[in-house]
C-alpha cells in the first residue's frame, strides 16, 4: 500500500554564509508567478503515433493550465485526482477523464515565497482526513514546514474540520529547503519530512545532525499530531522526540515499499550528492559531514564518504559529485500495477534540473537504472504516482503545466 492509493517561535536566524546559495534552483523552487484564478479544462490526447514514446508507451495529457503543481493523490471514490499548486496554494479536483479542474477552498494561508507554498497530499487509510504540507510564516515573517488537515467528503468543493496537526519546529528567517512529503507507513502513523533549511555551517554542528530541532530530519506523528510512544528519541533528553531519522539535507520524495513495507526517500545534494534511501529507525543519513557531493562550485568534498563512517547509513542509490550534471530527485512511487507487466516493482523519481524520469529495478536494498523516460521534453518532474488506473502519472514543475500520463499504446 502507498500514499498515491490510500489517499495520507524560535528564533534561529541564518547568517551571511549563505547568502551566494540563495538563489540556487537545484531544490526546484522557480521563480514562477503564482496564479490564484484560473480555472482550467483539457481534452485528453489521443494515443496517436506522435505520442509513443517507446515501443508499447504512450504519453498521454490529462491536464494543462496548472500553476507549479506539487503533488498527486487519488480518492477512491471518484474519477478525479487532487492536486496541489506550489505557487498558488490551491487545492484542486482535477477531471481525469476530460481535463477539467475546480478549487477546493479551506486550505490555509501559505508562504509561497522562494521555495515555499503548498506541497504535499496524503489521505488517511480508510478516513475521510486529507493532510497536507505547507510553508507558512509567524508574525516575524520567519516561515516553517507545516502539517495540516481537514475533512473532504465526496465531491465537495470546500474542506472543512481544517486544523493544523504539527510545525517544524523552529521557524527560520529563510524560504528554502522545507522538505514538505508527507506519506501514511504501514503502521497507519504519519510520516514527514523537514529540509535543513538551507544552513550552511558544513560540520558537526549542523542544524540536520542536532536531535534539539526538527529540521534535516522525517518526523514519526500519530494521526492527530501526537507523538508515538516508540519513537527512537522519546526518552533521550534534548532531543525532539518527533524525530524519526535524521542528518537529510532536503528530502523530496517518499514512498512506500509495496512488498516490504519500507519507506524510501530521494533527497536533494548539492553539487551533486543526491540520494534515495531506505529509513530506519533513528537512523543518521550523514548529511553534512557524510555526503558523496561537493559544495556548489567545487570538486572538494563535502565531508566523508558513508562507506568511511559506520555511525551513518548509506543512500542505496546516489549521484557522487563528478558524475555529471545533478539530478535532482524529487518525487517517486513505485509501480504495481497490471498495465506494464515489466515494470511490476520499479521504482519511478522525477528529475528536476536533469528534466527526465528515471526507471530503477530494485532487488532488496540493490538498485539499478533501467531507463531514462521522457529526456526530450525539456519537462521538470515535480512528482510521480501509479494511479488506479495503472498509469504513470506525471507532474510537471511549471507555470503553466500539464500533468500527463505513461498508458500502454
Amino acid at each position: 500500500m502507498h500514499r498515491r492509493q490510500y489517499l495520507a517561535a524560535a528564533g534561529l536566524t541564518i547568517g551571511s554564509s549563505l547568502a551566494g546559495c540563495l538563489g540556487d534552483t537545484d531544490d526546484g523552487a522557480g521563480s514562477q508567478d503564482a496564479n490564484t484564478g484560473r480555472e482550467t479544462e483539457s481534452s485528453n490526447s489521443s494515443t496517436d503515433d506522435e505520442n509513443i514514446i517507446q515501443d508499447g508507451v504512450a504519453l498521454e495529457t490529462v491536464a494543462e493550465g496548472l500553476a507549479s503543481p506539487w503533488s498527486m493523490a487519488f480518492p477512491s471514490d471518484s474519477d478525479a485526482m487532487l492536486v496541489t499548486e506550489r505557487d498558488s496554494g490551491r487545492l484542486l479536483r482535477v477531471d481525469r477523464t476530460d481535463g477539467t479542474t475546480t478549487a477546493i477552498s479551506g486550505i490555509p494561508d501559505v508562504d509561497s515565497r522562494r521555495q515555499g507554498g503548498l506541497f504535499d497530499l496524503a489521505l488517511q487509510p480508510d478516513a475521510e482526513w486529507l493532510y497536507f504540507t505547507y510553508a507558512a510564516s509567524n508574525d516575524d515573517g520567519k516561515t516553517a514546514t507545516h502539517l495540516g488537515r481537514g475533512r473532504l467528503q465526496p465531491g465537495a468543493d470546500q474542506l472543512t474540520d481544517v486544523e493544523v496537526v504539527h510545525v517544524a519546529r523552529p521557524f527560520i528567517d529563510n524560504t528554502g529547503h522545507y522538505g514538505g512529503r508527507v506519506e501514511f507507513g504501514p503502521d497507519g502513523l504519519v510520516y514527514m519530512t523537514v529540509g535543513d533549511r538551507q544552513f550552511k555551517n558544513f560540520g558537526p554542528d549542523h542544524v540536520a545532525q542536532e536531535l534539539t530541532n526538527e529540521l534535516g530530519a522525517t518526523l514519526r506523528l500519530r494521526p492527530d499530531g501526537s507523538v508515538p510512544d516508540d519513537n527512537p528519541f522519546v526518552d533521550r533528553e534534548n532531543a525532539e522526540d518527533t524525530i524519526f531519522s535524521y542528518g537529510h539535507r532536503n528530502a523530496s520524495g517518499m514512498t512506500v515499499h509495496p512488498e516490504t513495507n519500507a519507506i524510501w526517500q530521494s533527497e536533494f545534494g548539492e553539487e551533486n550528492g543526491d540520494e534515495i534511501n531506505i529509513i530506519e529507525r533513528g537512523g543518521n543519513y550523514g548529511w553534512p559531514i557524510a555526503d558523496e557531493g561537493c559544495p556548489y562550485g567545487t570538486s572538494q568534498p563535502i565531508g566523508e564518504s558513508h562507506a568511511d563512517r559506520e555511525d551513518v547509513i548509506a543512500p542505496v542509490y546516489s549521484w557522487p559529485c563528478g558524475s555529471g550534471p545533478g539530478f535532482p530527485p524529487c518525487g517517486m512511487d513505485f509501480y504495481t500495477g497490471s498495465a506494464f507487466s515489466d515494470w511490476d516493482g520499479d521504482l519511478f523519481v522525477g528529475g528536476l534540473a536533469s528534466q527526465y524520469v528515471v526507471q530503477f529495478a530494485v532487488d532488496g536494498r540493490e538498485v539499478s537504472e533501467k531507463q531514462r523516460l521522457l529526456p526530450d521534453r525539456g519537462w521538470r518532474f515535480r512528482d510521480v504516482a501509479v494511479g488506479p488506473d495503472d498509469a504513470v502519472y506525471l507532474a510537471i514543475d511549471a507555470d503553466p503545466a500539464p500533468i500527463v500520463r505513461l498508458v500502454p499504446a
